[in-house]
């Protein structure tokens, strides 16, 4: 068995996106190569409804899929395909956009103001960039959770681990999506294949032992956001402090295509990133339809 060692660790940039929204950036938008393939993770943990409310109003997505995970707060959304839901603490959305869907978010906050999250964007492979859309959503309870006897406890969103397989399924990438919380002063060995790219994202918020996920309280404080980008082995160490520790680990194998990036929509070529915004302004966009 060889520990990966950090790569690097990269602290979240601010940056405003949508129509004013607040957040942090981790990745996205510049080189991804390290990460591939993901392709962006911003962290919007914020207290300030001023700096969210405004929201991510009607907006296209091709060739990707965005994985919404909510700590604390809601987030409405609605599509082009007629789709409309939210998602509260503890709830995932996994939303592949495939040939095209317009859609909007708006976060709405919790009743002390706090809207916390992560929005992952994984890339599709070329064969599937054409796809149907579609929403996966999970709710907190249906996320099975791993205990191990050191009081280690991973949330499994999607792939397995530990002989537990998370309710997002049939994701073209296949990764691995998991929450981990770690006890204080523990030092705990989670495996991750080698032929994967893994990064962990965190601190999050721990919860007492008598706490569920849903009623997880986020950091008063947040401004430790770092990510922890691995180099190559075959599993992750991590020592938890005084408070323990609880963060995301997310892993997935290369695609290793072109990418064509503008905006929401990534796709192989040139070409293909043109014919997509043309068809934006033609009002050819969206190939699936929504339901009679």
């Amino acid at each position: 068995m060889s520990v990966r060692p950090v790569k690097r660790v990269v602290k979240a940039k601010p940056t405003v996106e949508g129509a004013g929204v607040h957040l942090r950036r981790a990745f996205g938008f510049g080189n991804t190569s390290d990460f591939d393939p993901f392709l962006l993770l911003d962290d919007f943990r914020n207290d300030r409804p001023e700096d969210y409310l405004a929201g991510f109003p009607w907006h296209p997505h091709r060739g990707i899929e965005t994985i919404t995970y909510v700590l604390a707060g809601t987030v409405e959304h609605g599509d082009s395909l007629g789709n409309k839901g939210a998602i509260a603490t503890g709830d995932v959305q996994w939303m592949t956009a495939g040939s095209g869907i317009i859609h909007q978010e708006m976060p709405k906050g919790d009743q002390d103001g706090r809207m916390h999250g992560f929005q992952l964007w994984a890339n599709l492979p070329a064969s599937l960039k054409m796809t149907a859309p579609r929403y996966q959503e999970v709710k907190a309870p249906d996320i099975p959770v791993v205990k191990d006897d050191d009081g280690t406890r991973v949330r499994v969103v999607c792939g397995s681990f530990g002989g537990t397989t998370g309710p997002v399924d049939e994701v073209a990438i296949n990764p691995i999506y998991l929450d981990v919380e770690v006890p204080a002063g523990k030092r705990k060995t989670l495996p991750v294949e080698t032929t994967r790219h893994a990064f962990a994202s965190g601190p999050l918020a721990v919860p007492t032992e008598a706490a569920g996920w849903a009623d997880t309280k986020p950091p008063a404080q947040a401004d430790n956001r770092s990510l922890v980008l691995f180099d190559r082995g075959d599993e992750v160490t991590v020592q938890a402090g005084d408070e323990g520790i609880r963060f995301l680990l997310v892993s997935g194998k290369p695609l290793a295509e072109p990418v064509a990036w503008y905006g929401p929509i990534v796709m192989n070529t040139q070409e293909q990133l043109r014919q997509a915004f043309e068809e934006l302004e033609r009002g050819t966009f969206l190939k699936a339809q929504p339901p009679r």
